[in-house]
């Protein structure tokens, strides 16, 4: 894949649980215990347990809170309804605050979650016939980025003024004359009877029982110019960025402890990036 101009900022992706000021900070209690509310998106709790034990250590008590979809974390976080969130990518990010004019920043890195291509049929991409029927996620980052594994696979070309978020409209070239259809990216799990191929998101991967390492037939490189982009973060409100508890819940979770954990929970379908 040609390498793309980089256009977004790193970021953070935990979100913390907390009891809210005017100005949405966690605040103490009279017991002098603080209490951090962390917004993420998804059911597994393996990692934050650890962290939450941690916390509790230094009189910090994290409520995990999931959300069903990618547009309510944040939207929780710039209205105060949760402290911190650990979720996105850093180009989703950086799209989605300056879409929606919101002050959020990020504080650290987490987890690289590399983006696959699979099939019930074939056994490489390249493997597919023309007029091959392929699936994307139909939102704008997960979609620009399935396209771009779609040229770092081979089967199409795109126009590099693209950068990082290609449409469907910037492909330059498709030798296979490949059927691109954009679907909703929690759909194309149970598409794949009906596909060639289906661009899949690694969370949405994980949560159908597909192995993104073991089940896909291509995998997304980290060893690209582009992958900081797609590195989750933390973040919080920009008025929070150095607020002592919840840059201590990204030190917690930046430590070679957790890294490990997240080694041994995942397998190496998630890479530790900090």
């Amino acid at each position: 894949m040609k390498n793309k101009k980089l256009a977004f900022l790193a970021a953070g992706i935990l979100t913390l649980s907390s009891l809210f000021t005017g100005c949405g900070s966690p605040t103490s209690s009279s017991s002098d215990t603080q209490t951090i509310k962390l917004g993420v998106n998804d059911n597994d709790q393996r990692i934050w347990n650890y962290v939450k034990e941690e916390l509790a250590k230094e009189n910090i008590t994290l409520e995990v809170i999931s959300f069903a979809d990618y547009v309510q974390p944040n939207i929780a976080l710039s209205e105060g309804e949760i402290d911190i969130n650990s979720f996105q990518t850093n180009i989703y990010f950086d799209q989605f605050i300056s879409d929606h004019n919101l002050d959020l920043t990020g504080i650290g890195n987490t987890v690289f979650a590399p983006m696959g291509i699979y099939s019930d049929k074939l056994q490489t991409p390249l493997d597919v016939t023309d007029g091959g029927k392929v699936a994307i996620p139909n939102d704008v980052t997960n979609g620009g980025r399935a396209l771009l594994l779609l040229e770092e696979a081979g089967l199409i070309e795109i126009n590099d003024a693209a950068g990082l978020i290609p449409t469907l409209k910037d492909i330059t070239a498709n030798p296979k004359n490949l059927s691109i259809i954009e679907v909703a990216a929690n759909q194309i799990p149970r598409s794949l009877p009906d596909l060639d191929l289906a661009v899949i998101n690694n969370g949405v991967a994980v949560d159908a029982k597909l192995s993104p390492l073991d089940d896909s037939i291509y995998i997304e490189s980290t060893d690209t110019e582009n992958a900081v982009n797609y590195y989750n973060i933390f973040a919080v409100k920009t008025s929070d960025k150095d607020d002592p508890a919840l840059n201590r819940l990204v030190e917690i979770y930046q430590s070679e402890e957790v890294k490990e954990l997240i080694n041994e929970v995942y397998g190496g379908s998630r890479l530790p990036v900090f």
